[in-house]
């Protein structure tokens, strides 16, 4: 619904919110569709239903509870896509622990702050994947794990960290084998999990995501049972899945794409999630739709042009596509008219959102006018508001830009341990500020015209410059930098940095990057470094990024 005039619009629908905890649900879709495909995961050749991929659930959960873990303790999965992390996400649902979702491409110093930020108790870690060492990485923050009994670490650095499980290898002396979990359970704590079904609360925080921080540290957004729940049924019930559906998931599983839209949103309906891989591959994704006859396919726009780009593309039968979801970052309008025209995705959408959004409130439907699907962001989700502010807070008219804020169900509790940033992002009316710049027209539909913050994104990967700055500051040679994104043909944005040094000191651009490497992720690792002697600002001092940019995408060009 529309306000006359104004560019305030809530989202009504005759279907209700789930109250129900994610534990809950799963334990309904299992009843009621226990043979129809749940989980496909190529990489590890696991084909499971719903009733078996529900053993597999209330077994691990079991032995969490027998390990000692208790309701509202955090659990953190630093993993890829892998049927071990989807058997994780439901599992701590069940036993009412906290999953903190650790990005794969974290290295030391953002995995040291992750753990101990939340304080997570236990950790399911990936062995390696490609040149990540992750026991290794594990290995170099807490030594103690050569010599410690699994289940007792006692940690200098990691200090609230007793439980390692170790998933695909068994080279951490002091870490359980993902295997052997299930087999700790006991008739003891498998009655502790069905007791704590009833009990469990769906306003409970049940998942923190880390978002990049414009003050240096990452934020750990604070989601709830009810928040993601919801959100991943209404974005699968605007694609109207049903467990008819196959839904190919290429997104990372640890964003809010792939376990909330992508997991979730399959539960909810019953639908099969289909993993082409580990990590992103254009052909492992191409050789799932066609083998596996998937219905859906996800991506953000690098991936849809890598897939449709790729020189075997045109053998694969991608004829059972019906729908998907394009989004991530701005989405070009030629992508989508490609992806519909050559990719039989005639029902894909766009859709909108942020982590601390559960993450859609807006999307396009199947019955939106083209025009509308590849130039807007859709309209409101089902039970949330949204409105567009001038500087003052004040609503702006329809057409007019301001700031996008969110309103409802999706907004979540706030981020952990920092009542000050939480408060700077969520108002004492409950408006959650995006930080980006929009406009909503008089029929509701928006669209995304900037962003406040200097929010940098390469292909999907959202990347606060602050943040990479902070890191920067470390370096001895280094008096200054500024950190910014200009124009990439192949990720949208790369990031750039301009680099002022201290009197009398040496560095050259690859000295910046190999400082980075290892430390930060790699998306985060300024592909330009420009040295200089002084930055444009303003007569008060501020910082004119956008001077930097152009400058800058002159000189690359």
């Amino acid at each position: 619904m529309t306000t006359p005039g104004m560019s305030y619009v809530s989202g009504t629908s005759q279907v209700k919110l789930i109250g129900e905890t994610i534990g809950q649900h799963f334990d309904r879709t299992v009843a009621r569709w226990p043979d129809r495909p749940a989980l496909i995961d190529r990489g590890q050749g696991v084909r499971w239903n719903w009733r078996e991929l529900g053993a597999a659930v209330d077994g691990f959960a079991a032995g969490l509870v027998a390990l000692g873990l208790k309701p509202g303790e955090r659990i953190g999965l630093w993993s890829l896509n892998r049927m071990e992390w989807t058997v994780t996400q439901f599992a701590s649902a069940k036993a009412g622990l906290v999953l903190v979702n650790i990005n794969p491409a974290y290295r030391l110093s953002e995995l040291d702050y992750a753990l101990n930020k939340v304080g997570c108790r236990a950790l399911v870690t990936a062995t390696s994947f490609k040149t990540s060492d992750y026991a290794g990485m594990l290995m170099t923050l807490a030594p103690e794990l050569a010599t410690a009994r699994p289940g007792a670490l006692q940690s200098a650095t990691l200090p609230n960290l007793d439980i390692v499980i170790q998933i695909g290898g068994d080279t951490i002396p002091g870490a359980y084998r993902f295997e052997q979990i299930a087999g700790l359970g006991t008739d003891a704590s498998r009655a502790t999990v069905a007791a704590l079904a009833p009990t469990l609360q769906f306003d409970d925080p049940i998942n923190i995501q880390f978002t990049s921080g414009t003050t240096g540290a990452p934020k750990g957004a604070t989601l709830t049972h009810h928040n993601i729940l919801n959100n991943g049924y209404f974005t699968a019930a605007t694609m109207k899945l049903t467990e008819q559906d196959r839904l190919c998931i290429p997104v990372p599983l640890y964003h809010c794409f792939g376990m909330v839209m992508g997991n979730l949103g399959c539960l909810s309906h019953g639908a099969a999630m289909v993993y082409p891989g580990e990590s992103f591959d254009p052909l492992a994704t191409l050789r799932a739709v066609a083998e596996e006859k998937c219905t859906a396919l996800y991506g953000v726009p690098t991936m849809f042009i890598a897939e449709m780009d790729h020189p075997d593309f045109a053998s694969f039968d991608l004829s059972s596509l019906r729908t998907g979801i394009m989004a991530g970052s701005t989405c070009p309008i030629e992508v989508m008219r490609r992806a519909i025209d050559l990719m039989h995705l005639g029902d894909i959408t766009i859709a909108y959102g942020m982590t601390e959004t559960s993450p859609v409130s807006f999307q396009t439907t199947l019955d939106d006018p083209i025009e509308r699907r590849v130039a807007t962001i859709g309209r409101i989700h089902p039970h949330l508001e949204s409105k567009i502010i001038d500087s003052d807070g004040r609503i702006v008219p329809a057409g007019v830009t301001g700031e996008l804020c969110t309103r409802g169900y999706s907004v979540m509790l706030g981020y952990w341990g920092d009542t000050e940033r939480t408060d700077q992002a969520i108002d004492e009316a409950g408006w959650m500020h995006t930080g980006d710049l929009a406009t909503i027209d008089a029929e509701g539909y928006a669209a995304i015209v900037g962003r406040i913050k200097d929010l940098v994104i390469r292909g999907g990967e959202n990347i606060y410059p602050r943040e990479v700055e902070e890191y920067l500051y470390r370096h001895p040679a280094i008096a200054d930098v500024q950190v910014f994104g200009v124009a990439d043909a192949k990720f949208g944005e790369e990031l750039a940095a301009w680099v002022k040094l201290r009197d009398g000191a040496t560095l050259d651009a690859e000295g910046v990057r190999a400082f980075c490497r290892g430390q930060i992720a790699h998306y985060k690792v300024p592909r330009y470094v420009h040295f200089v002697d002084e930055f444009p600002m303003t007569v008060t001092g501020k910082m004119q990024k956008f001077l930097m940019r152009a400058a800058m995408e002159k000189l690359i060009a």
